[in-house]
Formats: structure tokens, sequence, C-alpha cells
């Protein structure tokens, strides 16, 4: 039995790495963000997003929701080799299987619909994404708790995509290359994360059944719907402006967006560290992972405030610093973007941390879906109405209603409290 202490070194250490990836996968960009935004000006930067934005939703597909669902039967069954073996192939040929269904819809869309088919070479840049994303075990190494991997790896690739950016891209006609870029760096990242897990922890080859893989969607279908559902109110928003507000517009959501995100991922970092852990104590003592998840809501209570005042207080400070003077539409969405850290942090602490690891996947599932459709809903209105800054409160309305909603739901069923298990019929 490994005890406490060296439990809290592997924490520390796997938060570190995840630090460190943050760095690849958001300081990387951010360095390079000034210098992007000011290059292709608001409307080509709004049409790489809105593209992006896209072929995230097939992304998605293809992930199944398995960061949360895989991460938690390998953090379960990380010391039974045979288990591991088992879990790692039936998840790899379920997201190629996902991937094959994902490659004909989304072709299908871009050579068929005019809005997509005149920018057809983006597209066809963006999707070398979504094939990245299909090979990247992020679930298997944040089960094994095993994320310095990955982050090595993706250190390496964006320090080239870095050059690669500050090299190939001068002006609005390289839009396309920056899509390029992006999606070589996360189809390299894909596979050589891939080849690493399987090294590195000697997985040997496991040709699961057609009916293994039917089993993992079916029993993982609440926790892909509701991540589906998130991207209602995450992804969708850029998407949506596009269509209805034009790149520009979009464009300048994406750019004030995109510092928020940066902010966003030194929390993520916390929440996907300490998902296996609380995962695994939920299993073991309900008094210990009550112990744990109190410090941790006190850490993400005070660092949320701070963070959110700040990125209010200081928004034109921090979009003159950071996009120039072409994105001044830019001030006023961050202001209310700049709330998002605090709701979001606290929304994953009731839902994922707490809802999902004690097995109210329904229950989590209609709150997110719920959240989707309003944010879809006023995310249209708005955006006709009021643009950009209409779109971010639409976002910032969704997401106090699935905090709201889901400290609600744990506290009423008292989740901390009970160690039975308690559902609704």
């Amino acid at each position: 039995m490994i005890n406490l202490s060296n439990e809290n070194k592997v924490l520390l250490k796997n938060y570190s790495s995840l630090t460190i990836l943050q760095i690849a996968n958001y300081i990387f960009p951010l360095i390079s963000f000034p210098y992007l935004v000011r290059v292709l000006g608001p409307e080509k930067y709004g049409l790489v997003n809105f593209v992006i934005a896209f072929a995230t939703y097939f992304s998605m597909f293809t992930d199944y929701g398995f960061n949360i669902s895989a991460t938690q039967s390998i953090a379960i069954n990380r010391d039974n080799e045979t288990e591991l073996r088992k879990i790692f192939w039936t998840v790899f040929f379920t997201k190629f299987l996902l991937l094959a269904i994902a490659s004909f819809v989304f072709f299908s869309l871009v050579f068929l619909i005019g809005k997509f088919s005149s920018y057809s070479t983006f597209y066809v840049f963006a999707y070398l994404t979504v094939v990245g994303a299909m090979f990247f075990p992020q679930w298997f190494f944040q089960g094994t708790e095993k994320m310095h991997y990955i982050t090595e790896i993706t250190v390496l690739v964006k320090t080239f995509w870095l050059a690669g950016v500050f090299f190939l891209i001068r002006s609005p006609n390289d839009a396309a290359d920056l899509v390029l870029l992006n999606g070589l760096s996360v189809l390299i990242i894909g596979v050589l994360g891939f080849v690493t897990a399987i090294k590195s922890f000697e997985i040997k080859f496991y040709l699961p059944h057609f009916s293994e893989l039917i089993s993992l969607l079916k029993k993982g279908k609440y926790v892909f719907l509701s991540t589906a559902s998130i991207s209602l109110y995450t992804n969708s928003n850029v998407f949506i402006l596009g269509l209805i507000a034009g790149n520009e517009a979009a464009g300048y959501f994406a750019a004030a967006d995109k510092i928020r995100i940066a902010i966003q991922g030194l929390f993520n970092n916390a929440a996907t560290a300490v998902f296996p852990r609380v995962s695994r104590l939920f299993n073991e003592s309900l008094e210990k992972v009550k112990k744990f998840l109190d410090k941790y809501l006190l850490i993400i209570w005070i660092a949320g405030i701070l963070v959110s005042i700040f990125g209010f207080l200081f928004s034109q400070e921090i979009i003159d610093l950071l996009l120039g003077e072409k994105y001044v539409a830019s001030v006023g969405i961050f202001k209310v973007l700049a709330f998002l850290p605090l709701i979001i942090v606290l929304s994953n602490f009731y839902g994922i941390q707490i809802m999902l690891n004690k097995g109210f996947d329904k229950e989590f599932l209609r709150i997110v879906f719920s959240a989707g459709l309003i944010n879809i809903l006023l995310a249209v209105i708005f955006s006709s109405l009021y643009g950009a800054i209409g779109s971010a409160v639409a976002v910032l309305i969704a997401e106090i209603f699935v905090t709201l909603s889901m400290w609600f739901f744990v506290e009423n069923k008292h989740l901390l409290k009970n160690q039975e298990r308690q559902i609704e019929q």
C-alpha cells in the first residue's frame, strides 16, 4: 500500500507535468498570439477560429468522453496489466471506428455546402487535428497519473510549432498555413503519444471483438452526451457568431476568449490532476475523499475569485497589451468572459469531480444538455442583436446555470454525506 505522503508526491508531480503541458498548449500559443492577431487581422483570425471550431465538433465525437470515462477505468484498474491492455486497445479501436464515421460526415459537409467548400483547403488541414486527437491517449496517461510522458512530447512539438508560426505566417494570406501548422502539430503529438504509451507500458496488442466496441459505446454514452452538450456552450459560440455576424465578429470574440482559455487552463490542470485521485478515493473511503475535496474547494475558490476580479478590472490593459488597437471591440467581451474561470472551476468541482464519480451520469447530462440548449438559443438571439458581446453574455448565463444546478444537486442529494448511491428513478 502506497502511503499518503508518496501519493501526494505523485499528485504534485502529475500536477507539475500538467502545468508544463499547459504551457505548451496555451502559453506557447499565447507567445505567438499577439503576433497572429495583428498579422492576420480580425477577419482572417475569425475565419481560422471558425474552421477550428467546426473541426472541434468532430474531435469531440471521436473522443467520445473517454478523457473522463476511460480515465476512470484506467485509474481503477491500473495495477491490473491484463485489464489495462484490454481497456487500452478497446478504447483505441472504438475511437478508430468513430473516426471513420466522422470522416464521412465531415468531408460530405465540406464539399457539399458552399460556405465550407469555398475554404475547403482550410477544413482539410483542420481535420488533421481530428485524426491526431483520435490517436492521443490522454485518458491513459491521466488514469495512470503519468502525464509527464506526453508533457515532454507536447513541449518539443509545440516548440517547433512556435518557430513555424514566426517563420511562415507573414500576412493574412498565410491563414491556411496556420491551420496546417495546427493540424500537423496535433497529429504528431497524437501519434507520438500513442507510440510512447505502448512502448513505455509494454502494452501487448489485443484485438477486441466488435461487440466489445459496441458495449463500450453504450457504457460511455451518458458521458459522451454530456461532453457533447458542454460543447454547445463552449465551442459553439464562435461557430454561431461566424454564421450570424461574420468572421470579423467571430475574430473579436475568439481573440478575447483565447486569453480567457489560457487563464482557465491553469485551473484545468488542477481539475485534471485530481480527477483520477478522486475516482480512487471514492472507491476507498468517503471520509478520505471529503477531506481531500474540502481542501481542494477552498483553494480553487480563492484562486478563482482573485483571477476573475483581476481580469475584469484590468481588461482594457490586457487587451491593449495582447491584441492591440485593432481589437478595441474585444475589451467589453473580455469583461464578461473574465468571470468564467471562477464559475467553470466550480462547475467542474460539483459536476465532474463529484457527480460523475458518484455515478450520476444521467443527471449530469440533463444539466449540461439544458445549458447547451439555453446557450444556443441565447447565442442566436444575442448575437443577432448585440454581436460578439451578446455571444459572451450567452455563454456566461449558460455557465452560471450549470454551476448553480450542479451545486444544488450535490447539496440536495448530500453526496458527500451518504455512502449509498441514491439515484432518482
